[in-house]
Protein backbone atom coordinates (compact mmCIF):
# COMPACT_ATOMS: atom_id res chain seq x y z
CA UNK A 1 0.00 0.00 0.00
CA UNK A 2 1.42 3.43 -0.83
CA UNK A 3 2.62 5.37 2.18
CA UNK A 4 0.30 8.33 1.55
CA UNK A 5 -2.70 5.97 1.56
CA UNK A 6 -1.80 4.37 4.81
CA UNK A 7 -1.13 7.73 6.45
CA UNK A 8 -4.64 8.89 5.57
CA UNK A 9 -6.21 5.63 6.66
CA UNK A 10 -4.54 5.57 10.07
CA UNK A 11 -5.86 8.23 12.43
CA UNK A 12 -3.35 10.41 14.19
CA UNK A 13 -3.07 10.34 17.96
CA UNK A 14 -6.16 12.00 19.48
CA UNK A 15 -8.00 12.00 16.15
CA UNK A 16 -11.36 10.18 15.99
CA UNK A 17 -11.42 6.88 14.16
CA UNK A 18 -12.24 7.39 10.51
CA UNK A 19 -9.84 10.28 9.93
CA UNK A 20 -10.43 13.80 8.70
CA UNK A 21 -12.88 12.70 6.03
CA UNK A 22 -15.14 11.02 8.58
CA UNK A 23 -15.00 14.10 10.82
CA UNK A 24 -15.98 16.35 7.92
CA UNK A 25 -18.79 13.98 6.97
CA UNK A 26 -20.06 13.96 10.56
CA UNK A 27 -19.99 17.77 10.67
CA UNK A 28 -21.91 17.96 7.40
CA UNK A 29 -24.47 15.51 8.77
CA UNK A 30 -24.95 17.62 11.90
CA UNK A 31 -25.35 20.74 9.76
CA UNK A 32 -28.00 19.03 7.63
CA UNK A 33 -29.93 18.00 10.75
CA UNK A 34 -29.60 21.38 12.48
CA UNK A 35 -32.48 23.85 12.42
CA UNK A 36 -30.08 26.78 12.80
CA UNK A 37 -29.01 29.02 9.96
CA UNK A 38 -25.33 28.47 10.74
CA UNK A 39 -24.45 32.03 9.69
CA UNK A 40 -21.66 32.28 12.27
CA UNK A 41 -22.50 35.96 12.76
CA UNK A 42 -22.26 36.62 9.02
CA UNK A 43 -24.98 37.50 6.57
CA UNK A 44 -28.30 35.64 6.72
CA UNK A 45 -30.75 36.58 3.93
CA UNK A 46 -34.34 37.45 4.75
CA UNK A 47 -36.48 34.54 3.62
CA UNK A 48 -39.74 34.63 1.68
CA UNK A 49 -41.52 33.17 4.70
CA UNK A 50 -40.37 36.09 6.84
CA UNK A 51 -41.72 38.51 4.24
CA UNK A 52 -44.99 36.56 4.20
CA UNK A 53 -45.07 36.73 7.99
CA UNK A 54 -44.69 40.52 7.85
CA UNK A 55 -47.94 40.84 5.92
CA UNK A 56 -49.85 40.21 9.14
CA UNK A 57 -48.08 43.17 10.70
CA UNK A 58 -49.00 45.37 7.75
CA UNK A 59 -52.57 44.66 8.81
CA UNK A 60 -51.72 45.18 12.50
CA UNK A 61 -50.17 48.60 11.82
CA UNK A 62 -53.25 49.58 9.80
CA UNK A 63 -55.47 48.50 12.70
CA UNK A 64 -53.41 50.56 15.13
CA UNK A 65 -53.56 53.62 12.89
CA UNK A 66 -57.33 53.38 12.47
CA UNK A 67 -57.83 52.77 16.19
CA UNK A 68 -55.79 55.84 17.11
CA UNK A 69 -57.59 57.91 14.49
CA UNK A 70 -60.94 57.14 16.11
CA UNK A 71 -59.77 57.50 19.73
CA UNK A 72 -57.86 60.79 19.70
CA UNK A 73 -57.96 61.43 23.43
CA UNK A 74 -55.21 61.19 26.04
CA UNK A 75 -56.72 57.92 27.22
CA UNK A 76 -56.94 56.68 23.65
CA UNK A 77 -53.28 57.58 23.08
CA UNK A 78 -52.29 55.59 26.16
CA UNK A 79 -54.35 52.58 25.11
CA UNK A 80 -52.98 52.55 21.59
CA UNK A 81 -49.43 52.98 22.88
CA UNK A 82 -49.90 49.79 24.93
CA UNK A 83 -51.29 47.95 21.90
CA UNK A 84 -48.37 49.12 19.77
CA UNK A 85 -45.81 47.99 22.36
CA UNK A 86 -47.40 44.54 22.35
CA UNK A 87 -47.44 44.36 18.54
CA UNK A 88 -43.81 45.46 18.29
CA UNK A 89 -42.73 43.02 21.00
CA UNK A 90 -44.43 40.13 19.23
CA UNK A 91 -42.76 41.01 15.93
CA UNK A 92 -39.24 41.71 17.22
CA UNK A 93 -39.02 38.50 19.26
CA UNK A 94 -40.05 36.50 16.21
CA UNK A 95 -37.37 38.35 14.22
CA UNK A 96 -34.78 37.23 16.78
CA UNK A 97 -35.89 33.59 16.52
CA UNK A 98 -35.86 33.66 12.71
CA UNK A 99 -32.39 35.21 12.90
CA UNK A 100 -31.11 32.11 14.69
CA UNK A 101 -33.31 29.48 13.07
CA UNK A 102 -33.54 28.54 9.39
CA UNK A 103 -37.06 29.24 8.03
CA UNK A 104 -36.50 26.60 5.34
CA UNK A 105 -36.41 23.83 7.97
CA UNK A 106 -39.80 22.19 8.46
CA UNK A 107 -40.07 22.70 12.26
CA UNK A 108 -39.23 26.39 11.94
CA UNK A 109 -41.54 26.85 8.99
CA UNK A 110 -44.44 25.34 10.95
CA UNK A 111 -43.53 27.43 13.99
CA UNK A 112 -43.56 30.69 12.02
CA UNK A 113 -46.87 29.87 10.37
CA UNK A 114 -48.38 29.14 13.80
CA UNK A 115 -47.02 32.44 15.14
CA UNK A 116 -48.43 34.15 12.06
CA UNK A 117 -51.93 32.82 12.84
CA UNK A 118 -51.74 34.00 16.46
CA UNK A 119 -50.50 37.40 15.26
CA UNK A 120 -53.43 37.66 12.87
CA UNK A 121 -55.89 36.99 15.70
CA UNK A 122 -54.14 39.64 17.80
CA UNK A 123 -54.36 42.17 14.94
CA UNK A 124 -58.07 41.46 14.42
CA UNK A 125 -58.75 42.26 18.08
CA UNK A 126 -56.89 45.60 18.16
CA UNK A 127 -59.83 48.02 17.54
CA UNK A 128 -61.87 46.61 20.46
CA UNK A 129 -59.01 45.36 22.64
CA UNK A 130 -60.14 47.65 25.47
CA UNK A 131 -63.76 46.71 24.97
CA UNK A 132 -65.26 43.36 23.99
CA UNK A 133 -62.19 41.81 22.35
CA UNK A 134 -59.83 42.09 25.31
CA UNK A 135 -59.59 38.36 25.88
CA UNK A 136 -59.01 37.68 22.17
CA UNK A 137 -56.18 40.21 22.09
CA UNK A 138 -54.52 39.09 25.32
CA UNK A 139 -55.05 35.39 24.64
CA UNK A 140 -53.60 35.54 21.14
CA UNK A 141 -50.68 37.68 22.35
CA UNK A 142 -49.83 35.26 25.17
CA UNK A 143 -50.19 32.32 22.77
CA UNK A 144 -47.89 34.07 20.32
CA UNK A 145 -45.16 34.85 22.83
CA UNK A 146 -45.35 31.80 25.07
CA UNK A 147 -46.02 29.35 22.26
CA UNK A 148 -43.15 30.56 20.10
CA UNK A 149 -40.65 30.72 22.97
CA UNK A 150 -41.57 27.32 24.41
CA UNK A 151 -41.56 25.65 21.00
CA UNK A 152 -38.19 27.22 20.21
CA UNK A 153 -36.83 25.89 23.51
CA UNK A 154 -37.78 22.36 22.49
CA UNK A 155 -36.61 22.77 18.89
CA UNK A 156 -33.25 24.20 20.04
CA UNK A 157 -32.61 21.37 22.49
CA UNK A 158 -30.34 19.42 20.09
CA UNK A 159 -28.43 22.64 19.30
CA UNK A 160 -26.72 22.86 22.67
CA UNK A 161 -27.58 23.45 26.31
CA UNK A 162 -26.64 27.16 26.26
CA UNK A 163 -29.05 28.00 23.44
CA UNK A 164 -31.85 25.95 24.98
CA UNK A 165 -31.36 27.61 28.39
CA UNK A 166 -31.45 31.03 26.74
CA UNK A 167 -34.85 30.28 25.19
CA UNK A 168 -36.05 28.75 28.48
CA UNK A 169 -35.20 31.99 30.29
CA UNK A 170 -37.16 34.00 27.72
CA UNK A 171 -40.09 31.63 28.14
CA UNK A 172 -39.97 32.09 31.93
CA UNK A 173 -40.28 35.87 31.58
CA UNK A 174 -43.36 35.48 29.38
CA UNK A 175 -44.81 33.04 31.91
CA UNK A 176 -44.38 35.75 34.56
CA UNK A 177 -46.29 38.35 32.51
CA UNK A 178 -49.06 36.05 31.21
CA UNK A 179 -51.34 36.28 34.31
CA UNK A 180 -51.33 40.07 34.03
CA UNK A 181 -52.39 39.89 30.38
CA UNK A 182 -55.22 37.48 31.09
CA UNK A 183 -56.22 39.25 34.30
CA UNK A 184 -56.39 42.55 32.44
CA UNK A 185 -58.51 41.00 29.71
CA UNK A 186 -60.97 39.70 32.31
CA UNK A 187 -61.18 43.07 34.08
CA UNK A 188 -64.36 44.97 33.25
CA UNK A 189 -62.81 48.35 34.08
CA UNK A 190 -60.79 49.68 31.10
CA UNK A 191 -58.50 51.62 33.45
CA UNK A 192 -57.66 48.47 35.40
CA UNK A 193 -57.06 46.63 32.13
CA UNK A 194 -54.70 49.39 31.00
CA UNK A 195 -52.81 49.24 34.31
CA UNK A 196 -52.41 45.45 34.30
CA UNK A 197 -51.29 45.39 30.68
CA UNK A 198 -48.77 48.14 31.38
CA UNK A 199 -47.36 46.06 34.23
CA UNK A 200 -47.14 43.04 31.94
CA UNK A 201 -45.24 45.04 29.35
CA UNK A 202 -42.94 46.46 32.04
CA UNK A 203 -41.95 42.91 32.99
CA UNK A 204 -41.38 41.86 29.40
CA UNK A 205 -39.43 44.96 28.39
CA UNK A 206 -37.17 44.57 31.43
CA UNK A 207 -36.18 41.06 30.34
CA UNK A 208 -33.50 41.88 27.75
CA UNK A 209 -32.08 44.68 29.92
CA UNK A 210 -31.46 42.19 32.75
CA UNK A 211 -30.17 39.54 30.32
CA UNK A 212 -33.24 37.47 31.27
CA UNK A 213 -32.00 36.77 34.78
CA UNK A 214 -34.09 33.83 36.00
CA UNK A 215 -34.08 31.76 39.22
CA UNK A 216 -32.24 28.43 38.78
CA UNK A 217 -31.49 29.15 35.08
CA UNK A 218 -29.27 32.16 35.79
CA UNK A 219 -28.81 34.89 33.21
CA UNK A 220 -27.92 34.94 29.53
CA UNK A 221 -24.56 36.12 28.25
CA UNK A 222 -23.52 38.00 25.15
CA UNK A 223 -22.37 34.75 23.56
CA UNK A 224 -25.95 33.44 23.73
CA UNK A 225 -26.98 36.24 21.33
CA UNK A 226 -24.79 35.21 18.40
CA UNK A 227 -26.97 36.80 15.77
CA UNK A 228 -26.52 37.84 12.16
CA UNK A 229 -26.27 41.60 12.52
CA UNK A 230 -27.01 42.28 8.85
CA UNK A 231 -30.18 40.18 9.06
CA UNK A 232 -31.45 42.10 12.11
CA UNK A 233 -30.71 45.44 10.45
CA UNK A 234 -32.53 44.39 7.30
CA UNK A 235 -35.56 43.06 9.21
CA UNK A 236 -35.97 46.31 11.16
CA UNK A 237 -35.51 48.40 8.02
CA UNK A 238 -38.28 46.39 6.39
CA UNK A 239 -40.55 47.12 9.36
CA UNK A 240 -39.90 50.83 8.85
CA UNK A 241 -41.04 50.33 5.25
CA UNK A 242 -44.19 48.62 6.57
CA UNK A 243 -44.98 51.61 8.78
CA UNK A 244 -44.28 54.13 6.01
CA UNK A 245 -46.31 52.05 3.57
CA UNK A 246 -49.26 52.11 5.94
CA UNK A 247 -49.08 55.92 5.84
CA UNK A 248 -49.25 55.80 2.06
CA UNK A 249 -52.30 53.51 2.28
CA UNK A 250 -54.00 55.90 4.71
CA UNK A 251 -53.24 58.85 2.45
CA UNK A 252 -54.54 57.11 -0.64
CA UNK A 253 -57.69 55.85 1.08
CA UNK A 254 -58.53 59.32 2.37
CA UNK A 255 -58.26 60.82 -1.12
CA UNK A 256 -59.85 58.02 -3.16
CA UNK A 257 -63.48 58.85 -2.36
CA UNK A 258 -63.13 62.61 -1.81
CA UNK A 259 -64.09 65.29 -4.38
CA UNK A 260 -60.93 66.16 -6.29
CA UNK A 261 -59.66 69.73 -6.34
CA UNK A 262 -56.57 71.90 -6.11
CA UNK A 263 -56.67 72.10 -2.30
CA UNK A 264 -56.96 68.34 -1.87
CA UNK A 265 -54.18 67.80 -4.42
CA UNK A 266 -51.91 70.13 -2.44
CA UNK A 267 -52.77 68.33 0.81
CA UNK A 268 -51.96 65.00 -0.85
CA UNK A 269 -48.61 66.32 -2.09
CA UNK A 270 -47.71 67.65 1.37
CA UNK A 271 -48.65 64.36 3.07
CA UNK A 272 -46.63 62.36 0.55
CA UNK A 273 -43.64 64.68 0.94
CA UNK A 274 -43.69 64.09 4.70
CA UNK A 275 -43.61 60.30 4.24
CA UNK A 276 -40.87 60.55 1.60
CA UNK A 277 -38.71 62.73 3.85
CA UNK A 278 -39.13 60.30 6.75
CA UNK A 279 -37.91 57.55 4.42
CA UNK A 280 -34.99 59.74 3.36
CA UNK A 281 -33.93 60.57 6.90
CA UNK A 282 -33.87 56.91 7.90
CA UNK A 283 -32.36 55.34 4.80
CA UNK A 284 -29.90 57.99 3.62
CA UNK A 285 -26.76 56.43 5.13
CA UNK A 286 -28.26 56.22 8.63
CA UNK A 287 -29.62 52.73 8.11
CA UNK A 288 -26.50 51.76 6.15
CA UNK A 289 -24.19 52.91 8.91
CA UNK A 290 -26.25 51.05 11.48
CA UNK A 291 -26.05 47.87 9.41
CA UNK A 292 -22.28 48.25 9.03
CA UNK A 293 -21.87 48.79 12.77
CA UNK A 294 -23.83 45.74 13.85
CA UNK A 295 -22.43 43.51 11.09
CA UNK A 296 -18.86 44.00 12.24
CA UNK A 297 -19.45 44.37 15.98
CA UNK A 298 -17.97 41.89 18.43
CA UNK A 299 -21.17 42.07 20.51
CA UNK A 300 -23.78 42.23 17.78
CA UNK A 301 -26.44 40.93 20.17
CA UNK A 302 -26.07 43.89 22.50
CA UNK A 303 -26.22 46.33 19.59
CA UNK A 304 -29.34 44.58 18.29
CA UNK A 305 -30.93 44.82 21.73
CA UNK A 306 -30.21 48.53 22.18
CA UNK A 307 -30.25 50.04 18.68
CA UNK A 308 -32.86 47.81 17.06
CA UNK A 309 -35.04 46.11 19.68
CA UNK A 310 -35.57 49.25 21.78
CA UNK A 311 -34.64 52.33 19.74
CA UNK A 312 -36.67 51.37 16.69
CA UNK A 313 -39.87 51.52 18.72
CA UNK A 314 -40.13 55.33 18.80
CA UNK A 315 -39.22 55.47 15.11
CA UNK A 316 -42.05 53.14 14.09
CA UNK A 317 -44.55 54.64 16.53
CA UNK A 318 -43.70 58.14 15.31
CA UNK A 319 -44.41 57.11 11.72
CA UNK A 320 -47.78 55.61 12.73
CA UNK A 321 -48.85 58.71 14.66
CA UNK A 322 -47.73 61.02 11.85
CA UNK A 323 -49.80 58.93 9.42
CA UNK A 324 -52.88 59.68 11.54
CA UNK A 325 -51.96 63.35 11.18
CA UNK A 326 -51.89 62.95 7.40
CA UNK A 327 -55.36 61.41 7.50
CA UNK A 328 -56.65 64.36 9.55
CA UNK A 329 -55.05 66.81 7.13
CA UNK A 330 -56.75 65.18 4.13
CA UNK A 331 -60.08 65.28 5.94
CA UNK A 332 -59.79 68.90 7.11
CA UNK A 333 -57.32 70.53 4.74
CA UNK A 334 -59.64 73.51 4.23
CA UNK A 335 -59.98 74.22 8.01
CA UNK A 336 -57.68 75.64 10.63
CA UNK A 337 -55.39 73.12 12.33
CA UNK A 338 -57.31 71.62 15.23
CA UNK A 339 -55.65 70.57 18.47
CA UNK A 340 -55.88 66.92 17.49
CA UNK A 341 -54.00 67.56 14.21
CA UNK A 342 -51.39 69.69 16.00
CA UNK A 343 -50.89 67.05 18.67
CA UNK A 344 -50.48 64.00 16.46
CA UNK A 345 -48.50 65.71 13.68
CA UNK A 346 -46.08 67.37 16.08
CA UNK A 347 -45.87 64.45 18.49
CA UNK A 348 -45.43 61.84 15.78
CA UNK A 349 -42.70 63.75 13.95
CA UNK A 350 -40.82 64.62 17.15
CA UNK A 351 -41.00 60.99 18.29
CA UNK A 352 -39.68 59.85 14.90
CA UNK A 353 -36.77 62.32 14.92
CA UNK A 354 -35.92 61.56 18.54
CA UNK A 355 -35.83 57.82 17.91
CA UNK A 356 -33.86 58.07 14.69
CA UNK A 357 -31.42 60.50 16.30
CA UNK A 358 -30.73 58.07 19.14
CA UNK A 359 -30.35 55.25 16.62
CA UNK A 360 -27.88 57.26 14.54
CA UNK A 361 -25.93 58.08 17.68
CA UNK A 362 -24.83 54.43 17.81
CA UNK A 363 -23.36 54.48 14.32
CA UNK A 364 -21.72 57.88 13.80
CA UNK A 365 -18.04 58.51 14.41
CA UNK A 366 -18.35 60.67 17.52
CA UNK A 367 -21.41 59.04 19.19
CA UNK A 368 -23.41 62.28 19.37
CA UNK A 369 -27.08 62.98 18.84
CA UNK A 370 -27.27 64.65 15.38
CA UNK A 371 -27.42 68.43 15.76
CA UNK A 372 -29.74 68.63 12.75
CA UNK A 373 -32.29 66.44 14.53
CA UNK A 374 -31.96 68.43 17.74
CA UNK A 375 -32.64 71.71 15.94
CA UNK A 376 -35.53 70.15 13.99
CA UNK A 377 -37.17 68.87 17.19
CA UNK A 378 -36.96 72.33 18.75
CA UNK A 379 -38.40 73.93 15.60
CA UNK A 380 -41.27 71.43 15.45
CA UNK A 381 -42.15 72.04 19.10
CA UNK A 382 -42.19 75.80 18.52
CA UNK A 383 -44.37 75.35 15.43
CA UNK A 384 -46.74 73.10 17.36
CA UNK A 385 -46.96 75.58 20.23
CA UNK A 386 -47.67 78.41 17.80
CA UNK A 387 -50.47 76.42 16.12
CA UNK A 388 -51.89 75.34 19.49
CA UNK A 389 -52.15 78.94 20.76
CA UNK A 390 -52.88 80.85 17.57
CA UNK A 391 -55.16 79.47 14.80
CA UNK A 392 -53.30 78.55 11.63
CA UNK A 393 -54.50 76.82 8.49
CA UNK A 394 -54.12 73.05 8.43
CA UNK A 395 -52.25 73.14 5.11
CA UNK A 396 -49.87 75.84 6.35
CA UNK A 397 -49.21 74.02 9.61
CA UNK A 398 -48.40 70.63 8.06
CA UNK A 399 -46.43 72.28 5.25
CA UNK A 400 -44.34 74.03 7.91
CA UNK A 401 -43.56 70.68 9.54
CA UNK A 402 -42.64 69.18 6.17
CA UNK A 403 -40.38 72.17 5.53
CA UNK A 404 -38.54 71.45 8.79
CA UNK A 405 -38.07 67.81 7.72
CA UNK A 406 -36.78 69.00 4.34
CA UNK A 407 -34.27 71.33 5.99
CA UNK A 408 -33.13 68.45 8.23
CA UNK A 409 -32.69 66.15 5.24
CA UNK A 410 -30.65 68.80 3.37
CA UNK A 411 -28.53 69.42 6.48
CA UNK A 412 -27.82 65.70 6.79
CA UNK A 413 -27.13 65.33 3.08
CA UNK A 414 -24.43 67.98 3.27
CA UNK A 415 -23.02 66.39 6.45
CA UNK A 416 -22.94 62.88 4.98
CA UNK A 417 -21.78 63.82 1.47
CA UNK A 418 -18.77 66.05 1.95
CA UNK A 419 -19.35 67.75 5.28
CA UNK A 420 -20.04 71.34 6.35
CA UNK A 421 -16.50 71.97 7.55
CA UNK A 422 -14.95 70.90 4.26
CA UNK A 423 -17.44 72.86 2.15
CA UNK A 424 -16.97 76.04 4.16
CA UNK A 425 -13.19 75.73 3.89
CA UNK A 426 -13.41 75.35 0.11
CA UNK A 427 -15.57 78.49 -0.04
CA UNK A 428 -13.17 80.40 2.19
CA UNK A 429 -15.78 80.81 4.94
CA UNK A 430 -14.76 80.75 8.63
CA UNK A 431 -15.64 77.66 10.62
CA UNK A 432 -15.87 78.03 14.43
CA UNK A 433 -12.62 76.74 15.91
CA UNK A 434 -14.42 75.66 19.08
CA UNK A 435 -16.74 73.40 17.11
CA UNK A 436 -13.82 72.03 15.08
CA UNK A 437 -11.79 71.21 18.22
CA UNK A 438 -14.74 69.58 19.94
CA UNK A 439 -15.46 67.44 16.88
CA UNK A 440 -11.86 66.25 16.56
CA UNK A 441 -11.58 65.55 20.30
CA UNK A 442 -14.70 63.38 20.31
CA UNK A 443 -13.52 61.56 17.18
CA UNK A 444 -10.19 60.73 18.86
CA UNK A 445 -11.97 59.55 22.01
CA UNK A 446 -14.17 57.26 19.95
CA UNK A 447 -11.15 55.82 18.12
CA UNK A 448 -9.30 54.97 21.34
CA UNK A 449 -9.73 51.38 22.60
Amino acid sequence: MPRWTSSLAAPAEGQPAGGIGAAVAAANLRARKSVLRGHGGGHAPVSYLELFFDLVFVFAITQLSHSLHHHLTWHGLAENAVLFLAVWWGWIYTAWVSNWADPDRLPIRLLLLGVMLASLAMAVAIPDAFAGNGLLFAGSYVTLQLGRSFAATLIFRPEGAARMRNMARITAWFVASAPLWIGGALASDPNLRLLLWLLALAIEYAGPMTMFRTPVLGRSSGSDWDISGSHMAERCALFIIIALGEGIVVTGSAVADAPWGAGLALALAIAFAGSALMWWLYFDLGAQRGAQLISGHAQAGRVARNAYTYLHMPIVLGVIIAAVGDALLLEHWHDTAGHDLVLVQTGGTVLFLGGIGLFKRFANTIRNFPLSHMVAIAALLLLGLRAWLVPIGALSFVAGGVGILLATAVWEWVSYHGGWMERMERLGLPYPQLVRDRFERRRRERAEP
